[in-house]
Order: structure tokens, then sequence, then C-alpha cells
């Protein structure tokens, strides 16, 4: 049996991914989709290509990853691609999103950085060469951010863990892709707090467009996928400039 695994498939870019995956992999069995609401996930069926395994759970949970790993035990299917998308951020100054709830900033580490880590722990083993993985960062892992600290250090995890692992696993052919887009017009804002940038508001991608080039990407081995030219100067700009000035900026923003 051949799968592809999908984290955070309920909405934006983990649904997107699971409507495209398909096209990319035409010879998968199943697609195995992570998410807390199940509804949701029993509607993407009509979406996809491909037939769906459902799990729904929240991946700061231990019940999911027991049910995942004997999943995975039972069929032992290989992985194809491993996509890492589940995950939340929240805007604010690190005082005032701790005010606002005391497990906020600690929750994003756990979704955005163990989730994706014990996800990659337990498929790996289920994974050959030519197998794909596919994490999704953010261009906020390039440099610190004012009113998005916690945010951007767990998206900054997951971009030093992929380049990492893409030169480790490299050798046993498996391909790692660390995804860092800008702001995507999905159902993030709703939760992080709506944009109120000018400069975020007027780079705003659609998901679709940065799932087909992240899948590109993938295709074409590369370590990190950046959609627009916009963001591609961000990412050049945080590896040239001070990060002292860089936040400095912002608050002028």
């Amino acid at each position: 049996m051949r799968i592809a695994v999908v984290t955070g498939a309920s909405s934006g870019m983990g649904r997107e991914f699971v409507r495209q995956i398909g096209y990319f992999y035409k010879n998968l069995d199943e697609i195995w989709v992570i998410a807390r609401r199940k509804e949701r996930l029993e509607r993407l069926r009509n979406e996809s290509r491909t037939p769906l395994r459902i799990f729904d759970g929240d991946l700061q949970k231990k019940h999911i990853y027991k049910q995942y790993h004997a999943e995975l035990k039972e069929w032992h299917p290989e992985v194809r691609m491993l996509v890492n998308v589940a995950g939340f951020g929240k805007s604010g100054s690190f005082v005032q999103i701790s005010a606002e709830g005391k497990k906020l900033q600690t929750d994003m580490i756990n979704l955005n950085c163990t989730a994706l880590t014990r996800m990659i722990q337990f498929t790996l083993p289920f994974m050959k060469k030519g197998g794909r993985i596919i994490n999704l960062a953010s261009a906020a892992a390039f440099c610190p951010q004012n009113g998005f600290a916690v945010y951007a250090a767990t998206k900054s995890y997951v971009l030093s863990l992929s380049r990492a692992l893409s030169s480790e696993l490299r050798p046993m052919g498996i391909i790692v892709t660390a995804v860092c887009p800008g702001p995507v017009d999905t159902e993030f804002f709703k939760v992080s707090g709506e944009l109120t940038s000018p400069l975020k508001k007027f780079t705003i991608a659609k998901a679709p467009a940065v799932v087909h080039k992240a899948l590109q990407d993938s295709r074409k081995r590369r370590e990190v996928s950046v959609y627009g030219a916009a963001m591609k100067a961000v990412r050049i700009g945080a590896r040239i400039l001070p990060h002292r000035l860089i936040l400095r900026t912002e608050e002028l923003l």
C-alpha cells in the first residue's frame, strides 16, 4: 500500500495539499488525513481524487499518535509523502498573548514543533527511497518578528530541522522541503488576528498557488520553497540586514 499523510488537513493549506497530492502521485492507494474536525475531513472525501483514511484528533494529545502508529504497524504502508501542516500562530506582544491565555505560547510550541517532530519520528521507518517530507514553515522563520515572537521562533525551528534532515536523509533518497510562504489567504488569521500591516496585506497569496509551488519544489528536490518575489526578497534581506535593524523597521510598519 502506498500512501501520503497530511496533518492539519481540515482547512487551509492542509486541505489544499490533499486536493493536489493526487495529481502529484497518481498511484497512491490512500491519503491518511489528520485533524480535529472530523466533519470537515468527511467533506474532503468529495474533493480528493485519492481515497482518504481519517484520523480525527488533536496532535497535542497522545491518543492520536497511538491510533496512527497502530495503523502503520498493522498495514505497513510505504509512505510516499508526509506533509506536516498542523499548527497555529497568535499575534501580539509576548506579554499580551500571555495575559490572554497562559497556555497559548506553549501550545504554539507543542503543535508547531513537538507534534511535527513526533510525526516525523513515527513515519520515517515507513519511508523508502523516493519518499518526501514537506514541512510547513513560514517566511517568519527567516528572522525574529515583533508581535509574533513565539510563532516566528517555532517556524525557525521547523526550517532548521528541515534543512538538517534534508542533509541527513538525502543519502537514503528521502527529500525534505520546508515551505516558507508569507501571508496566505486561509483561516489562519481568524486565530492569529487579522492582518494590519499594509505590506502583508499587499503580499497575501492564495493557498492553491503556494501548495502547487511547494509540490513542484519538492519534485525538484529543493530544501526550501518560497512563493512569490516579495517573500524571496524578504529571505535575501534577512540574510543581509542585521536582525536588530529589521526589528526596528517592523515597529514602524
